[in-house]
Protein backbone atom coordinates (compact mmCIF):
# COMPACT_ATOMS: atom_id res chain seq x y z
CA UNK A 1 0.00 0.00 0.00
CA UNK A 2 1.03 3.72 -0.38
CA UNK A 3 0.65 6.19 2.93
CA UNK A 4 -2.01 9.18 2.42
CA UNK A 5 0.66 11.12 2.55
CA UNK A 6 2.32 9.82 -0.48
CA UNK A 7 -0.77 9.97 -2.58
CA UNK A 8 -0.55 12.34 -5.89
CA UNK A 9 -3.34 13.49 -8.16
CA UNK A 10 -3.59 11.11 -10.95
CA UNK A 11 -2.38 7.77 -9.75
CA UNK A 12 -4.26 4.71 -8.96
CA UNK A 13 -4.23 3.12 -5.47
CA UNK A 14 -4.53 -0.03 -4.24
CA UNK A 15 -4.20 -1.27 -0.71
CA UNK A 16 -5.62 -1.50 2.50
CA UNK A 17 -6.71 1.39 4.43
CA UNK A 18 -8.81 2.08 7.56
CA UNK A 19 -12.67 3.24 6.91
CA UNK A 20 -13.06 6.07 9.71
CA UNK A 21 -16.13 7.03 8.63
CA UNK A 22 -19.07 5.95 6.10
CA UNK A 23 -22.13 7.53 5.06
CA UNK A 24 -24.63 7.62 2.80
CA UNK A 25 -25.59 10.45 0.16
CA UNK A 26 -27.27 11.08 -2.92
CA UNK A 27 -26.13 13.60 -5.99
CA UNK A 28 -28.12 16.43 -7.30
CA UNK A 29 -29.28 14.31 -9.41
CA UNK A 30 -30.79 12.25 -6.81
CA UNK A 31 -28.49 9.16 -7.87
CA UNK A 32 -27.27 7.18 -4.36
CA UNK A 33 -23.34 7.58 -3.68
CA UNK A 34 -21.20 7.06 -0.18
CA UNK A 35 -18.20 9.19 1.55
CA UNK A 36 -15.87 8.02 2.89
CA UNK A 37 -13.04 8.90 5.26
CA UNK A 38 -10.24 6.70 4.88
CA UNK A 39 -7.05 6.83 7.24
CA UNK A 40 -3.56 5.60 7.66
CA UNK A 41 -0.76 6.45 10.26
CA UNK A 42 0.09 9.94 8.11
CA UNK A 43 -3.62 11.06 8.07
CA UNK A 44 -6.75 11.01 6.21
CA UNK A 45 -8.29 11.44 2.56
CA UNK A 46 -11.92 11.63 1.85
CA UNK A 47 -13.50 8.89 -0.49
CA UNK A 48 -16.41 8.19 -2.90
CA UNK A 49 -18.53 5.22 -4.13
CA UNK A 50 -20.19 6.81 -6.64
CA UNK A 51 -21.76 3.58 -7.55
CA UNK A 52 -22.58 2.01 -4.23
CA UNK A 53 -24.27 -1.15 -6.28
CA UNK A 54 -21.42 -2.17 -8.87
CA UNK A 55 -19.54 -5.31 -8.82
CA UNK A 56 -16.78 -5.09 -6.85
CA UNK A 57 -18.05 -2.92 -3.84
CA UNK A 58 -18.59 -5.17 -1.01
CA UNK A 59 -20.53 -4.38 1.98
CA UNK A 60 -18.18 -2.78 4.91
CA UNK A 61 -18.71 -0.63 7.79
CA UNK A 62 -17.12 2.07 9.76
CA UNK A 63 -13.83 0.92 11.41
CA UNK A 64 -13.28 -1.76 8.91
CA UNK A 65 -10.12 -2.66 7.28
CA UNK A 66 -10.85 -2.60 3.67
CA UNK A 67 -9.22 -3.20 0.54
CA UNK A 68 -9.37 -0.61 -1.57
CA UNK A 69 -8.75 0.13 -5.50
CA UNK A 70 -9.13 3.49 -6.78
CA UNK A 71 -8.18 6.96 -8.39
CA UNK A 72 -6.31 9.61 -6.67
CA UNK A 73 -8.33 12.96 -7.96
CA UNK A 74 -8.51 16.24 -6.76
CA UNK A 75 -11.27 18.44 -5.72
CA UNK A 76 -11.51 22.12 -5.00
CA UNK A 77 -7.67 22.39 -3.92
CA UNK A 78 -8.06 18.74 -1.90
CA UNK A 79 -6.96 14.98 -2.79
CA UNK A 80 -10.17 12.47 -3.14
CA UNK A 81 -10.35 9.06 -3.71
CA UNK A 82 -12.75 7.34 -6.57
CA UNK A 83 -13.48 4.07 -5.45
CA UNK A 84 -13.88 1.59 -7.90
CA UNK A 85 -13.37 -2.00 -6.27
CA UNK A 86 -13.90 -2.13 -2.10
CA UNK A 87 -13.66 -5.54 -0.37
CA UNK A 88 -13.39 -6.23 3.54
CA UNK A 89 -9.71 -6.87 4.66
CA UNK A 90 -8.62 -10.33 6.63
CA UNK A 91 -6.18 -10.16 9.31
CA UNK A 92 -3.48 -10.77 8.63
CA UNK A 93 -3.36 -8.63 5.43
CA UNK A 94 -2.46 -5.49 7.32
CA UNK A 95 -0.59 -4.34 10.12
CA UNK A 96 -2.52 -2.17 12.73
CA UNK A 97 0.08 0.25 13.54
CA UNK A 98 0.25 1.63 10.11
CA UNK A 99 -3.32 3.10 10.71
CA UNK A 100 -3.58 5.02 13.53
CA UNK A 101 -1.27 8.67 13.56
CA UNK A 102 1.55 8.59 16.38
CA UNK A 103 3.35 11.49 17.09
CA UNK A 104 6.89 11.85 16.03
CA UNK A 105 8.04 12.90 19.51
CA UNK A 106 8.65 10.33 22.18
CA UNK A 107 5.39 10.75 24.71
CA UNK A 108 7.54 9.87 27.74
CA UNK A 109 10.00 12.29 26.98
CA UNK A 110 7.51 14.96 26.67
CA UNK A 111 5.50 13.83 29.75
CA UNK A 112 9.00 14.04 31.97
CA UNK A 113 9.08 17.46 30.37
CA UNK A 114 5.68 18.58 31.30
CA UNK A 115 5.77 17.43 34.83
CA UNK A 116 9.08 19.63 35.18
CA UNK A 117 7.27 22.27 34.57
CA UNK A 118 5.02 21.85 37.28
CA UNK A 119 8.00 21.86 40.10
CA UNK A 120 8.26 25.69 38.70
CA UNK A 121 4.45 26.27 39.72
CA UNK A 122 5.48 28.15 43.40
CA UNK A 123 1.75 29.15 44.11
CA UNK A 124 1.02 26.11 47.00
CA UNK A 125 -2.96 25.63 45.44
CA UNK A 126 -1.76 25.90 41.42
CA UNK A 127 0.85 23.80 42.43
CA UNK A 128 -1.54 21.17 43.94
CA UNK A 129 -4.50 21.20 41.47
CA UNK A 130 -1.48 20.41 38.76
CA UNK A 131 -0.24 17.49 40.93
CA UNK A 132 -3.62 16.27 41.52
CA UNK A 133 -4.13 16.24 37.55
CA UNK A 134 -0.81 15.00 36.25
CA UNK A 135 0.68 13.15 39.21
CA UNK A 136 -2.23 11.14 41.13
CA UNK A 137 -5.25 11.08 38.51
CA UNK A 138 -4.57 7.76 36.89
CA UNK A 139 -6.86 7.67 34.57
CA UNK A 140 -6.52 11.44 33.23
CA UNK A 141 -2.66 10.58 32.81
CA UNK A 142 -3.37 7.77 30.56
CA UNK A 143 -5.84 9.51 28.88
CA UNK A 144 -3.75 12.92 28.33
CA UNK A 145 -0.87 10.86 27.16
CA UNK A 146 -2.67 8.75 24.10
CA UNK A 147 -5.25 11.63 23.37
CA UNK A 148 -5.31 14.01 20.19
CA UNK A 149 -5.87 17.40 20.33
CA UNK A 150 -8.10 17.61 17.41
CA UNK A 151 -10.52 15.68 15.43
CA UNK A 152 -9.02 17.32 12.36
CA UNK A 153 -6.94 20.72 11.52
CA UNK A 154 -3.32 19.93 14.05
CA UNK A 155 -2.36 17.51 16.17
CA UNK A 156 -4.93 14.92 15.46
CA UNK A 157 -2.52 11.85 16.25
CA UNK A 158 -1.88 9.65 19.20
CA UNK A 159 0.13 11.73 22.09
CA UNK A 160 -1.21 15.13 19.90
CA UNK A 161 -2.38 16.64 23.41
CA UNK A 162 0.45 16.46 25.33
CA UNK A 163 2.20 17.93 22.75
CA UNK A 164 0.72 20.47 22.03
CA UNK A 165 0.19 21.36 25.73
CA UNK A 166 3.52 21.26 25.49
CA UNK A 167 4.03 23.26 22.94
CA UNK A 168 1.70 25.93 24.43
CA UNK A 169 3.14 25.48 28.02
CA UNK A 170 7.36 26.50 26.10
CA UNK A 171 6.00 29.10 24.83
CA UNK A 172 4.14 31.07 27.63
CA UNK A 173 7.40 30.21 29.82
CA UNK A 174 9.33 32.33 27.24
CA UNK A 175 5.45 35.12 27.41
CA UNK A 176 7.16 35.04 31.49
CA UNK A 177 10.61 35.72 30.95
CA UNK A 178 10.26 38.38 28.51
CA UNK A 179 6.75 39.88 29.69
CA UNK A 180 6.94 41.04 33.82
CA UNK A 181 3.25 42.05 33.84
CA UNK A 182 2.52 38.01 33.64
CA UNK A 183 1.67 36.00 36.23
CA UNK A 184 4.14 33.08 36.05
CA UNK A 185 1.84 30.45 37.86
CA UNK A 186 -1.38 31.41 36.77
CA UNK A 187 0.03 31.12 33.16
CA UNK A 188 1.88 28.12 33.35
CA UNK A 189 -1.44 26.25 34.91
CA UNK A 190 -3.58 27.35 32.39
CA UNK A 191 -1.01 26.29 29.27
CA UNK A 192 -1.36 23.25 31.28
CA UNK A 193 -4.97 22.83 31.71
CA UNK A 194 -6.21 24.63 29.05
CA UNK A 195 -7.06 21.87 26.70
CA UNK A 196 -8.02 19.30 29.14
CA UNK A 197 -10.99 19.09 28.26
CA UNK A 198 -10.08 17.42 25.17
CA UNK A 199 -9.93 14.39 27.24
CA UNK A 200 -13.84 13.93 27.66
CA UNK A 201 -14.56 16.22 24.31
CA UNK A 202 -13.08 13.36 21.83
CA UNK A 203 -13.03 9.41 22.38
CA UNK A 204 -9.86 7.57 21.91
CA UNK A 205 -8.32 6.51 18.96
CA UNK A 206 -9.29 4.77 16.29
CA UNK A 207 -12.31 6.62 16.34
CA UNK A 208 -11.10 9.99 17.21
CA UNK A 209 -14.53 11.63 16.83
CA UNK A 210 -16.74 13.94 19.46
CA UNK A 211 -18.57 12.20 22.29
CA UNK A 212 -21.88 13.41 23.55
CA UNK A 213 -20.91 15.62 26.10
CA UNK A 214 -17.65 17.07 22.88
CA UNK A 215 -20.92 17.63 21.18
CA UNK A 216 -23.12 19.31 23.95
CA UNK A 217 -20.58 21.25 25.73
CA UNK A 218 -17.30 21.23 23.77
CA UNK A 219 -13.79 20.90 25.73
CA UNK A 220 -13.75 24.72 27.30
CA UNK A 221 -17.19 24.07 28.99
CA UNK A 222 -15.97 20.92 29.69
CA UNK A 223 -11.90 21.82 30.81
CA UNK A 224 -13.50 24.63 33.62
CA UNK A 225 -15.61 22.20 35.23
CA UNK A 226 -12.94 20.04 35.15
CA UNK A 227 -10.72 22.22 36.64
CA UNK A 228 -13.58 23.59 39.21
CA UNK A 229 -14.38 19.99 40.37
CA UNK A 230 -10.29 19.51 41.46
CA UNK A 231 -10.40 22.55 43.18
CA UNK A 232 -13.16 22.10 45.16
CA UNK A 233 -11.54 18.87 46.67
CA UNK A 234 -8.01 20.91 47.81
CA UNK A 235 -9.22 22.50 51.43
CA UNK A 236 -8.88 26.30 51.25
CA UNK A 237 -8.20 26.74 47.21
CA UNK A 238 -8.73 30.66 46.74
CA UNK A 239 -12.27 31.37 44.66
CA UNK A 240 -10.45 34.49 43.12
CA UNK A 241 -7.66 31.97 41.93
CA UNK A 242 -9.97 29.57 40.85
CA UNK A 243 -11.94 32.16 38.83
CA UNK A 244 -9.46 33.91 36.99
CA UNK A 245 -7.66 30.24 35.74
CA UNK A 246 -11.06 29.10 34.52
CA UNK A 247 -11.25 32.89 33.07
CA UNK A 248 -7.97 31.80 31.19
CA UNK A 249 -9.45 28.19 30.14
CA UNK A 250 -12.57 30.23 28.86
CA UNK A 251 -11.09 32.60 26.77
CA UNK A 252 -8.03 30.57 25.34
CA UNK A 253 -9.73 30.65 21.55
CA UNK A 254 -9.84 34.71 21.88
CA UNK A 255 -12.98 35.43 19.88
CA UNK A 256 -16.51 34.27 20.32
CA UNK A 257 -16.92 32.85 17.06
CA UNK A 258 -14.17 30.61 18.15
CA UNK A 259 -15.97 28.98 21.00
CA UNK A 260 -14.84 31.41 23.86
CA UNK A 261 -17.93 32.06 25.71
CA UNK A 262 -15.42 34.90 27.01
CA UNK A 263 -13.22 36.86 25.64
CA UNK A 264 -9.69 37.35 26.97
CA UNK A 265 -10.05 40.02 30.49
CA UNK A 266 -6.65 38.83 31.88
CA UNK A 267 -3.56 39.39 30.47
CA UNK A 268 -2.66 35.83 31.16
CA UNK A 269 -5.58 34.87 29.12
CA UNK A 270 -4.09 37.27 26.19
CA UNK A 271 -1.18 35.59 26.18
CA UNK A 272 -2.48 31.55 26.25
CA UNK A 273 -4.75 32.91 23.70
CA UNK A 274 -1.43 33.98 21.73
CA UNK A 275 0.62 30.35 22.66
CA UNK A 276 -2.67 28.40 21.77
CA UNK A 277 -3.16 30.00 18.63
CA UNK A 278 0.57 30.26 17.47
CA UNK A 279 1.33 26.25 17.63
CA UNK A 280 -1.96 25.21 16.44
CA UNK A 281 -0.98 27.34 13.04
CA UNK A 282 2.23 26.38 12.68
CA UNK A 283 1.44 22.64 13.32
CA UNK A 284 -1.05 23.07 10.81
CA UNK A 285 1.39 24.27 8.46
CA UNK A 286 3.70 21.95 8.99
CA UNK A 287 1.21 18.77 8.33
CA UNK A 288 0.01 21.03 5.41
CA UNK A 289 3.72 20.65 4.10
CA UNK A 290 4.57 17.62 5.44
CA UNK A 291 1.19 16.42 3.23
CA UNK A 292 2.82 18.26 0.30
CA UNK A 293 5.86 16.32 0.27
CA UNK A 294 8.18 17.67 -2.36
CA UNK A 295 5.75 20.43 -4.17
CA UNK A 296 7.09 23.59 -4.52
CA UNK A 297 3.90 24.93 -6.21
CA UNK A 298 1.37 27.08 -4.77
CA UNK A 299 -0.94 24.88 -2.26
CA UNK A 300 -4.29 25.95 -2.69
CA UNK A 301 -6.44 28.18 -0.88
CA UNK A 302 -6.81 27.17 2.56
CA UNK A 303 -9.67 28.15 4.83
CA UNK A 304 -8.38 28.26 8.24
CA UNK A 305 -5.64 30.72 6.78
CA UNK A 306 -7.87 32.32 4.55
CA UNK A 307 -5.18 32.31 1.62
CA UNK A 308 -3.20 30.64 -0.81
CA UNK A 309 -0.30 28.84 1.24
CA UNK A 310 3.32 27.85 -0.37
CA UNK A 311 6.88 26.76 1.17
CA UNK A 312 9.25 29.92 1.03
CA UNK A 313 11.61 29.92 -2.03
CA UNK A 314 15.49 28.87 -0.33
CA UNK A 315 19.27 29.49 -2.20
Amino acid sequence: MKFIKELREGEKISGVYLCKHKQAAVTKNGKPYENVILQDKTGTIDAKIWDPNSLGIDEFDPLDYIDVVGDVTSFQGSLQISIKRVRKAQEGEYDPGNYLPVSSKNPDSMYQELLSYVTQVKNPYLHRLLVSFFEEDDEIMKTFRKHSAAKSVHHGFIGGLLEHTLSVTRLCLYYCQTYPILNKDLLVTAAMLHDIGKTKELSAFPVNDYTDDGQLLGHIMIGAEMVHDKAREIPGFPQNTENELKHCILAHHGELEYGSPKKPALAEAVALNLADNTDAKMETLTEIFAAAGEQKDWLGYNRLFESNLRRSSTT
